[in-house]
């Protein structure tokens, strides 16, 4: 994603840039931005622009042609305007926390039971995990929380670095999620939790595990034949 600031400062919750385009006088193009735009499980961050003390609420981020567009609830921006952007911090960080417990749970999953991940959906008031497992227990679900909960205790820190897409590649466990994305983006962005969890990963995490709280288990669901859904949240 082009001039994203997000892929380097997760924890940018102000910006300053200059209007590339306007379409329809609501999706907005930013010279650079700090919005996450909808994707990979992760909702879209919402906020403002401020022009001219005027402020033009962000009520939706998305892709557009590789970047970042941003839906206002109302028209006035016009190219060359240079503006403020701001982020809804308290909607942002949440999804941070629930992203990076996600991640640690994925990790226990897989290294307990071998369970792959097959989908996601992060939420604010509860998370989703899909995956494949034979058999649902919810007994073993919660064990596993459990023992997710003991890394996010571990307080530790949370690496995100780049690395060419060749080099990424040859990481065990990262292979998959790597390998699709687009061939042009040369350099993958690497979230790694040392000890626990690595992957290629576009979203926002926090910087430390113990930033996340406590990760309690919702409730588990049968989604059919080794598909099985758990619900999370964070306290």
């Amino acid at each position: 994603m082009q001039n994203a600031l997000y892929m380097n400062d997760s924890y940018l919750k102000e910006f300053e840039a200059a209007v590339e385009s306007v379409r329809d006088d609501r999706y907005i193009v930013l010279s650079q931005s700090a919005f996450y735009p909808q994707g990979g499980g992760q909702p879209s961050d919402m906020g403002s622009i401020i022009c001219n003390s005027v402020e033009y609420p962000v009520v939706f981020a998305g892709k557009f042609e590789g970047r970042i567009s941003h839906e206002v609830a109302s028209p006035g921006l016009k190219v060359g305007d240079k503006v403020k952007g701001r982020i809804d911090w308290e909607r942002r960080y949440r999804l941070m926390r629930m992203h990076t417990a996600a991640h640690i749970i994925d990790a226990v999953l897989f290294n307990e039971a071998k369970a792959l991940c097959t989908g996601n959906q992060l939420g604010l008031d509860k998370s989703r995990i899909d995956f494949s497992l034979d058999v649902l227990d919810r007994d073993k679900i919660q064990q596993y929380t459990d023992m997710a909960n003991e890394w996010v205790k571990k307080a530790v820190d949370v690496k995100i670095y780049f690395l060419p897409r060749e080099e990424a590649l040859k990481i065990p466990g990262i292979v998959k999620l790597a390998a699709v994305m687009p061939p042009e983006v040369k350099d993958l962005r690497i979230v790694e939790i040392p000890g626990i969890d690595i992957q290629a990963d576009g979203g926002t995490q926090v910087k430390n595990t113990s930033e996340i709280g406590k990760i309690s288990l919702v409730s588990v669901e049968n989604k059919g034949k080794n598909n099985r859904r758990m619900y999370f949240t964070v306290d």
